[in-house]
C-alpha cells in the first residue's frame, strides 16, 4: 500500500486529534499528543515488516540528541528503564561503584528509589524545597535530582543525574535539562509531553557512558556500540554477531515507538511553549483568589515545563486533600497525589533495607498529606484555567 493510501485512510479514520480541546466541562490528566503523521509512520513500519528497533529509533535518537544539546541520546522501553540502563551504565564506566550513596529527593517517582537499589546503590533520601518541591542546593556526593512535574531542579553535584521524565524542554540558564548534568533520563508515556506510547530516552555527551547503554539495553551486546570494530578486534576469536561486553537486559524500544518519535519531536517545542505559559497564567489567576492553597510558580531564571499543575492545601482548609478531590473529580476534573509524595512512607521502601534518610522531611511530610495535582497540556488553555478555578472556590467555600 502506498503512503499516500495510507494518509487517506488514516485521515478518514483517525478519531485523535493533538490539537483539540478537551471535553467542555473536563479537566483531564493528558491529551493525546500525537496526530496523522505518527499513525502513518507507525503503519508503515508495520508493512515494511521493521517492528524492532531500527532506522526510525536511531533517527529519533539524533533529533533528541540534538534538542537537549547532548552528543549522545540512547532509547530504551519506558523511563523507568532508561534510569536503571543509566546507573548500570555509569557503573560499568566507574562514575560509581556498587554500594556508593546516592542523593534523591523524597518526592519523587518510586522507581528512582527502586532503580539505584536494584543497581546496588545506597539510596540516601533528602527532602525537597517548599517553593518548588525538587531537590535545591550543592551536594558533594552524587545525586539524582527529579525535575518534579515539570519543574527544573537546580541541585549540584560532582556527579549530578537527571530525572527528567517529566520535563522535556525545560530549562535552566537557558540550558536544556537532561544536558546539565552527566546524563539525564526522559520518558515518552502516554501522559507526558510527546509520547511513544511507552518509552524513555537517556541523554549524555559522554561517549563511553553511551555505548555502555547501548549494550545494557540489549542483552550486552556490541552491535549499536560507536566502538564496535575494536571490541571485535580484542575478541576476535567469538563471532562478533553474538559478542556480549555488558551485564544487559533487553530494554530495547520498538521500531513503531521510534516512527511516533521522529514525529512527536516536531511538535515538543510548541507544546512546551504553551504548557509554560498556561502554568504562569494559572498560577497567578488561582494565587489572586487567596484560597487556602499554594500553588508553585516557575522560579527566576527557570523554564518551567508545565507537565503537571500541583497544589497544596494549607493546614487550615476546612477540608481535606481526599474531599477536596472528590469534588474536583466529580467537577470533572481528574486528580492524583503529587508522584509518590513521600517516597520513604510508601509500604514498598521497607523492601529497600539499604534506604537512609538524612534530616527533616517536613516539606515532604506535607506534600504527602496535603498535596495534588490536576492535568496540563497543550491544549489546555483559559477555558480549563476557569473551569479548575471555579471549582476550588465552589469546593473551599466553607
Amino acid at each position: 500500500m502506498s503512503r499516500a493510501r495510507i494518509q487517506a485512510l488514516v485521515s478518514e479514520l483517525l478519531e485523535v486529534d493533538p490539537s483539540a480541546s478537551p471535553k467542555p466541562g473536563t479537566l483531564p490528566l493528558a491529551v493525546p499528543p500525537f496526530g496523522q503523521e505518527e499513525v502513518v509512520e507507525a503503519i508503515s513500519a508495520l508493512l515494511e515488516g521493521r517492528v524492532t528497533m531500527g532506522e526510525r529509533v536511531f533517527e529519533f535518537e539524533r533529533r533528541y540528541a540534538e534538542h537537549t544539546g547532548t552528543d549522545h541520546a540512547i532509547m530504551v522501553n519506558s523511563g523507568s528503564s532508561a534510569l536503571l540502563v543509566m546507573l548500570e551504565a555509569l557503573i560499568e564506566v566507574g562514575h560509581l561503584n556498587r554500594g556508593d550513596e546516592v542523593i534523591l529527593p523524597a518526592v519523587g517517582w518510586s522507581t528512582d528509589l527502586f532503580s539505584l537499589a536494584q543497581a546496588g546503590l545506597t539510596p540516601v533520601i533528602r527532602d525537597v524545597d517548599a517553593q518548588t518541591l525538587c531537590l535545591e542546593g550543592e551536594y558533594q556526593r552524587p545525586v539524582l535530582t527529579v525535575h518534579l512535574l515539570g519543574c527544573p531542579s537546580r541541585a549540584s553535584s560532582p556527579l549530578l543525574l537527571e530525572d527528567a521524565c517529566a520535563a522535556h524542554g525545560a530549562q535552566i540558564d537557558g540550558a536544556r535539562v537532561g544536558s546539565r548534568g552527566l546524563c539525564g533520563v526522559f520518558s515518552f508515556f502516554f501522559s507526558h509531553h510527546i509520547s511513544t506510547g511507552e518509552g524513555g530516552m537517556i541523554t549524555t555527551s559522554d561517549a563511553a557512558l553511551a555505548d555502555a547503554a547501548r549494550s545494557i539495553r540489549a542483552h550486552g551486546w556490541i552491535r549499536e556500540r560507536s566502538d564496535r570494530q575494536a571490541l571485535e578486534s580484542t575478541h576476535s576469536h567469538l563471532d562478533p554477531r553474538f559478542l556480549f561486553v555488558s551485564r544487559g537486559y533487553n530494554l530495547r524500544p520498538t521500531e513503531i515507538a521510534g516512527a511516533f518519535g521522529i514525529h512527536q519531536i516536531n511538535r515538543l517545542d510548541e507544546y512546551v511553549r504553551i504548557r509554560r505559559a498556561n502554568h504562569a497564567d494559572w498560577c497567578a489567576h488561582i494565587d489572586s483568589l487567596n484560597l487556602p492553597l499554594q500553588v508553585f510558580p516557575e522560579p527566576e531564571n527557570r523554564a518551567h515545563a508545565g507537565f503537571g499543575f500541583p497544589m497544596l492545601l494549607r493546614k487550615d482548609a476546612p477540608l481535606s486533600r481526599a474531599d477536596l478531590c472528590a469534588k474536583l473529580e466529580a467537577a470533572g476534573i481528574q486528580t492524583r497525589p503529587i508522584s509518590g509524595s513521600n517516597l520513604a512512607r510508601q509500604p514498598a521502601a521497607a523492601r529497600v533495607p539499604t534506604l537512609r534518610v538524612e534530616g527533616s522531611l517536613a516539606v515532604a511530610d506535607s506534600v504527602h498529606e496535603r498535596g495534588f495535582f490536576v492535568g496540563q497540556s497543550h491544549a489546555f488553555g483559559p477555558i480549563q484555567r476557569e473551569l479548575l478555578a471555579e471549582s476550588l472556590v465552589q469546593a473551599l467555600a466553607g
